[in-house]
């Protein structure tokens, strides 16, 4: 299918650096980005779909790196159906998974860690909820588990390794589990701060540090953070992403992004939610700790956008994250939700205002148009200027 996007007033790329794209219009085509800038009259006219965004704002997907999937569209943990599906009515467009930690009765020998990760990778590998991607399938570290049980997995295609919940007696033994999982090319992350669910127990600044995963999951709290002093430790002296979340302590989420940006480490800061858990589902929880953090500091909307697309794409290796031809069609139109005192809806970040969302586009793919079921009504009146498919994506 092909897609453009037009009348766009501005379109933010995902790279901080450059954290806006010249043009009006995004062009869409067999899932990827074809081009972003402006388009002939021929260009829209040999689209399948043009959607009319009247002057609003287009963003790349947002990536969820904090996600605890199981099985289908289900959170046991909350007894939830169709979370991820409602998700992407949030602009979430990617979910990655925080392992399988809430599957009933999950196992805790490596044949069965193993098995667990590699069904839930295969699982997700062509369902796609609500048009969500969901990279599902990330090892639990338990002890027993081996180099060869590493490179096995990863031959089956699992590429994540969660330390944080296994059967271990102390923290310091996932660093030779984190350095067998990394040497095998899965990317590591690693449950950061005080024990968040029975099953799980507290790691300290000093212990991240030790452990050395790619990504420390919830370095603000997963609801419990970390001494304040390692914020800025792990921020000058290490190559660790530092992912905050939603379910966490926003003194500290704040306190960790002034410390990326103080020692140029922003590439490494990522938004996520670090949800379904006790916090429950939180289908904007993206969008409101991108606000928070734009609305409480000086930090410009534009990098809070980034910190929760591009930048989770270039740690993970994504395809996605970016509006710039050749990336995954991913891409979300947002807008001042109606009655906002301001114009756009980066202005309404910074206000601390939720923005709405106007159309969700994965894989190439309208997923709906119009009107989100989660966010207030838009400003402008975006939507589908001409279609040569069925569905009007309302």
């Amino acid at each position: 299918m092909r897609v453009g996007v037009t009348n766009l007033a501005t379109i933010v790329t995902g790279d901080w650096r450059a954290g806006v794209s010249d043009g009006d219009t995004v062009l869409m085509d067999g899932g990827l980005i074809e081009k972003v800038g402006s388009a002939t009259a021929d260009e829209l006219e040999r689209c399948d779909v043009v959607i009319d965004a009247d002057g609003a704002t287009a963003i790349p997907g947002l990536i969820d790196s904090q996600v605890h999937i199981t099985f289908g569209d289900f959170t046991p943990r909350q007894n939830t159906v169709g979370f991820l599906s409602s998700y992407v009515h949030g602009g979430t467009t990617t979910s990655i998974s925080a392992s399988e930690v809430h599957v009933p009765g999950r196992p805790n020998d490596p044949q069965g860690v193993k098995a667990l990760a590699v069904a839930a990778h295969k699982c997700f590998e062509g369902y796609r909820p609500g048009g969500m991607r969901v990279h599902g399938g990330s090892i639990i570290l338990e002890p027993g588990l081996t180099s060869d049980d590493f490179a096995e997995i990863h031959a089956d295609g699992v590429w994540l390794a969660k330390a944080g919940f296994g059967a271990v007696a102390s923290a310091s033994e996932y660093i030779n589990l984190v350095r067998m999982a990394r040497e095998q090319g899965l990317t590591t992350t690693l449950h950061t701060g005080g024990a968040s669910i029975p099953g799980s127990f507290p790691i300290t600044g000093q212990n991240l540090i030790d452990i050395d995963p790619h990504v420390s999951f919830h370095i603000n709290g997963g609801p419990v953070a970390i001494a304040d002093e390692y914020f800025e430790v792990v921020a000058r002296d290490t190559e660790i992403a530092m992912q905050v979340c939603t379910a966490g302590n926003l003194r500290t989420t704040l306190l960790c992004a002034e410390m990326a940006r103080k020692h140029d480490a922003f590439d490494r800061f990522l938004i996520a939610t670090d949800t379904p858990t006790g916090t429950g589902v939180m289908p904007l929880g993206m969008i409101y700790t991108m606000i928070q953090i734009s609305s409480l500091t000086d930090f410009d909307p534009i990098s809070m956008i980034a910190a929760a697309t591009g930048n989770v794409a270039k740690i993970y290796g994504l395809n996605s994250g970016f509006l710039r031809a050749g990336c995954d069609a991913d891409l979300v139109i947002i807008d001042a939700p109606l009655g906002c005192t301001k114009g756009t809806a980066l202005e309404a970040m910074k206000n601390g205002d939720p923005f709405s969302i106007g159309a969700v586009v994965t894989d190439g793919i309208p997923r709906f148009v119009g009107r989100s079921r989660n966010t207030p009504p838009t400003t402008r009146k975006i939507a589908v200027a001409r279609s040569n498919v069925v569905s009007n994506f309302a």
